[in-house]
């Protein structure tokens, strides 16, 4: 009689199955695989090998505290002739004497997450049982059956596999980007997502149906909009702060990635992070999604509206100098950044697959806690408001009237009505390039359209459907050349009469910093005009020169400055108003490498940054960091001080570990210069063997 099977080893192929599977740069001494591809392992047999027919050969998986078949957590699979589409299943892909190959695959809905794998083997009534140790398995945008899958390859490349991207910030009317380092694969990242999905309060309250819905990319991605914040006390990564009050943590300026933060958050034991802004938010949760296999870009809406009563009107209350007074918590934000991923929706009664927004900042609470989506970006551009999760939110976000009420000296107000002031230029990374892409007609209709009447309709947003009175005057704000730190500069205030008639005015000029969540601060500048006489249809330019030694020590790290005008005419007793944000620039960081960018062989960036302030600098730290070329991040403290005009200069030396397409992500901070982002785009060539 034959003697039972004894497995002498085991080998996973981590290496071949990685590659296979796009997880090759997590690194191969662990077997991370996607769901509904199908992978190998090999066995290895004492004296005699596996005989079909004679052997009985059952694979176990089995994921979660409780695994249930009923669940989806625990699977049998007993080795048949060919792979199965919709189940767990394994084959025989050779037999060489006492060497083994198995094919296994999951179903394309299978939970994701950490798996423990089981071989039991019998022979007749006897049996025996090997572990085969653990694997971790993931969405696959590469799998037509799986909710994630997106058919463009270029679009997977940047939405899945790239760990570097562009951050969109500014104004409406200069919009720039700030580099950031994703590093979804890079050590330690993955086992921080999938204790953050062990942390979350659904899994601790129920284990069972947490583990159970981890099929969904929908549950998963509005489980990791809450765990990303920590408002919850929910063990959740990070603390927002909008006060410029860093001090017992790090300014949201400083971050260059989300690698760093989470390895901080694991090794102070899920404490969260301080501190985050909302590019922070959804820069990490877009780390967490793309680590997990779900295609993720961040998004920047520019002028978002943060409607705190669900009216669809953002009501803004100024003094007489143009000051807002805090009456109520609506605000507009100069910018706004989430993220959306790639998702079929079918608990949705309608097509709404496609790009879903997920907001991880905490603004306001969704089902009692603070996370926001996913959100159809169709739902959104068509004004159904019933969809879940979280459409009105983000339907007022880019479409919100703004109403100003100004208090006059009597007491009285006057109302200023704005119908297309928010949801300006929403943006994200190009594919495949450095460059922007408007993504604005993804989530809203031309202005002025039927289509938009339409969707308003739709909405109830019977305001926005009110005509704008235009009494024949406007206000245009422009800038001059040169708004850049340390630099003096002039804005003009532009008062076109459009009518055939004199108009006799009041204008009244003010700057004042502000941060980009709206919240203003000191005044910078301001003008006062009694008598402007504005001739019939002509144009007065009004100039207004903002100093330096005015805005230096007030201004935020956001370095914004917002301008207002208010015109006053004597007649008719109208009030114009006008309103603009302006950038003052940080200087430009400059890298450059020298040698030959080759893998595994030392390479070293010059990094310099001129100081353009009339006085000196101190407390002057590069930070560095890019996934595949550094171990984490650097840094470079320069003693003393720089002097005005000089450089500050560092060099650092870096081994990189991966070839391709890599990208040095540079921070610079000091007493006076904070938050200046600088990259360098580095083809790395593969090492010769």
């Amino acid at each position: 009689m034959a003697q039972d099977l004894q497995l002498e080893r085991f080998d996973l192929e981590c290496e071949t199955n990685n590659r296979t599977h796009q997880t090759d740069e997590m690194g191969c001494r662990r077997l991370v695989v996607r769901r509904g591809q199908p992978f190998t392992i090999s066995l290895y047999f004492i004296s005699r090998g596996y005989q079909e027919g004679v052997d009985e050969i059952a694979l176990k998986a089995e994921t979660g505290p409780c695994p249930f078949e009923e669940s989806g957590t625990k699977a049998r699979m007993i080795l048949s002739d060919s792979i199965q589409e919709k189940a767990w299943s394994a084959t025989v892909a050779s037999n060489n004497g006492t060497h083994l190959t198995l094919s296994l695959c999951s179903p394309p809905d299978a939970r994701i997450g950490r798996y423990s794998l089981t071989m039991e083997a019998s022979m007749g009534y006897q049996g025996t049982s090997f572990r085969l140790g653990e694997f971790i398995l993931l969405f696959n945008p590469w799998c037509p059956g799986d909710a994630v899958f997106m058919d463009n390859e270029d679009m997977r490349s940047e939405y899945v596999v790239t760990q570097h991207g562009q951050i969109f910030q500014g104004t409406k009317d200069y919009i720039y980007s700030i580099p950031w380092n994703f590093g979804q694969f890079e050590d330690g990242i993955l086992d921080a997502c999938l204790q953050l999905l062990d942390k979350n309060p659904k899994f601790l309250k129920d284990a069972n149906r947490d583990c159970s819905r981890r099929n969904d990319p929908a549950y998963i991605g509005r489980i990791m909009t809450a765990m990303v914040n920590c408002n919850d006390e929910d063990n959740g990564v990070l603390y927002g702060r909008w006060d410029d009050n860093y001090g017992d943590g790090i300014s949201p300026m400083a971050w260059i990635g989300s690698v760093d933060i989470l390895r901080r958050w694991t090794r102070y034991g899920c404490q969260a992070v301080r501190y985050g802004q909302c590019w922070v938010f959804a820069a990490l949760a877009c780390t967490v999604l793309r680590c997990l296999g779900i295609p993720t870009r961040v998004v920047t809406n520019y002028n978002s509206a943060h409607d705190t009563n669900s009216n669809l009107i953002i009501e803004q209350f100024l003094d007489e100098n143009g000051k807002r007074q805090q009456r109520y918590k609506d605000m507009i934000w100069t910018f706004h950044c989430w993220v959306e991923s790639w998702m079929t929706r079918p608990d949705l009664t309608e097509n709404y697959d496609g790009w879903q927004v997920l907001d991880p900042t905490p603004q306001e609470k969704s089902e009692g806690v603070y996370c926001c989506g996913p959100a159809p970006v169709k739902a959104i551009k068509e004004g159904d408001l019933s969809v879940k999760y979280d459409v009105p939110f983000i339907f007022a976000e880019v479409n919100a009237d703004v109403i100003y009420y100004i208090q006059q000296d009597d007491g009285s107000t006057k109302k200023s009505i704005h119908t297309s002031q928010v949801g300006k230029f929403i943006s994200t990374k190009s594919v495949g390039r450095d460059g922007r892409e408007d993504i604005t007609n993804n989530y809203k209709y031309p202005e002025g359209s039927e289509e938009e009447r339409n969707v308003f309709e739709k909405a109830n947003n019977q305001n926005k459907l009110l005509q704008k009175e235009d009494n024949g005057v406007s206000i245009n704000i422009k800038v001059s050349e040169g708004m850049n730190k340390g630099c003096d500069f002039d804005v003009f205030f532009v008062i076109s009469n459009n009518t055939p008639e004199e108009r006799l005015c009041r204008l009244m000029l003010c700057a004042r910093t502000v941060n980009y969540s709206g919240v203003l601060g000191t005044e910078c500048g301001k003008k006062d005009l009694l008598n402007v006489t504005l001739p019939a249809h002509g144009d007065k330019k009004v100039p207004l020169r903002i100093l330096y030694e005015k805005y230096g020590n007030c201004l935020t790290q956001d370095n914004l400055i917002k301008l207002v005008a208010l015109l006053y005419e004597y007649e008719s007793k109208d009030i114009i108003l006008g309103v603009r944000e302006i950038y003052v620039k940080n200087p430009d960081i400059k890298v450059r490498i020298l040698g030959e960018p080759i893998q595994k062989r030392k390479l070293v960036a010059e990094i310099t940054i001129k100081n353009p302030l009339t006085q000196p600098i101190s407390d002057c730290k590069f930070t560095m960091e890019g996934a595949g070329l550094t171990e984490g991040q650097q840094c470079k403290q320069i003693d003393g001080c720089i002097g005005p005009g000089e450089d500050a200069k560092v060099r650092v030396d870096f081994f990189p570990q991966q070839s391709g397409l890599r990208k040095l992500v540079v921070d610079f901070e000091s007493n006076k210069l904070k938050g200046v982002k600088g990259y360098r785009n580095v083809i790395i060539a593969p090492m010769t063997k």
